[in-house]
């Protein structure tokens, strides 16, 4: 179907919140990787969001390195294709740190006040702003100042509280310190008083989470932080049951009993990157490994043409990543929850 509309989306969440189960979310570079994670949530039976970094967007536009150009033609690639797959596909920005407003985030959304003028839907359905590197009241400030500017177009906001340890896209949080890789209940609080009342927004609160690649014990997670920021805000706007829509950043090494307890507190959205790179490029490696002669022309022979046809080994990447879409949905809960069933 086409890209989820602004209902399908806010449905999509509630549906996650009120099954607790959550959406991976799949960051994207190529149209090799948007039909490998499509396929994966069609085979699964689950609704999916697909987003794209300021690194992805400048990756998809080789030399130029145009990141806002790279997102829209990604995006663009991905509303055309969404229309041939059975399930809700949502599209979303990762990562966009304050430096990157201008060259990423303002022209995108530019784009889409243009679409939404012209009677068409956005572009994406919602960006994230990860205004972590500030002060917890200059992040909300510049959080407010884009919510409103989205909710007009009906698209929400992803913001980040507190800081997710490690690397991602060149953006190097390693040296942080311990205190700033949780986020407090306080934070959660003035993030929905801020908020709330504007436009729907998801929140990318911190627990020790790190991005990058750890075996499963070495990352020391605290969920607990996000049932009492919860807490914390039920018991002073008198909300229901877990009000903000939590998002899990950094799950590589995480067991799955602790991305189970992230759903019962709220989360449903959580980005699965790092693994599902390892996923498209294993097979590609297994196919260079065991076809060497006819990959690469060795002592002047010729190779062989099917070895090295960038279409066979990419069909190969696509199979990759689409199975461990798959085991994402699995690990979520989300297998077959579609709204569309």
């Amino acid at each position: 179907m086409p890209i989820a509309t602004y209902d399908q989306y806010c449905q999509m969440l509630d549906n996650a919140k009120k099954g607790k189960f959550a959406y991976p979310a799949i960051n994207i570079t190529s149209l090799e990787t948007i039909n490998g994670v499509m396929e994966g949530f069609a085979e699964a039976g689950c609704d999916g969001i697909i987003q794209v970094s300021s690194g992805g967007g400048q990756h998809a536009t080789g030399s130029i390195k145009d990141m806002a150009l790279g997102a829209k033609i990604l995006a663009e690639a991905a509303h055309s294709l969404a229309a041939r797959y059975p399930v809700a596909i949502a599209l979303h920005t990762d990562h966009c740190h304050p430096k990157n407003l201008g060259p990423f985030m303002d022209p995108l959304i530019a784009e889409s006040e243009k679409r939404v003028a012209a009677g068409q839907s956005p572009l994406f359905n919602s960006h994230m702003f990860d205004g972590s590197e500030l002060d917890l009241e200059e992040n909300i400030k510049v959080s407010k100042t884009y919510l409103q500017r989205l909710a007009k177009l009906n698209m929400l906001l992803e913001i980040e509280t507190g800081v997710v340890g490690g690397e991602e896209d060149g953006h190097d949080t390693s040296g942080v310190s311990n205190e700033k890789l949780y986020t407090t209940p306080g934070d959660m609080v003035r993030a929905y008083e801020e908020l709330n009342s504007i436009g729907r927004f998801m929140l990318a609160a911190t627990f020790g989470n790190v991005h990058g690649v750890y075996k499963p014990g070495n990352v020391k997670l605290t969920p607990t932080i996000l049932r009492d920021g919860q807490a914390a805000v039920i018991e002073k706007f008198k909300t229901g049951a877990n009000p903000l829509d939590l998002v899990f950043h950094g799950g590589s090494g995480s067991t799955q009993a602790e991305i189970h307890e992230t759903l019962d507190y709220g989360v449903i959205k959580m980005n699965v990157d790092t693994d599902t790179q390892y996923a498209f490029t294993r097979p590609i490696a297994d196919h260079m490994f065991k076809n060497y002669d006819g990959v690469l022309k060795v002592d002047q022979e010729i190779g062989n043409k099917k070895a090295y046809d960038p279409r066979g080994y990419l069909k190969l990447a696509m199979a990759g990543i689409k199975a461990r879409v798959i085991e994402a949905c699995q690990d979520l809960r989300a297998v077959g929850t579609s709204i569309l069933k």
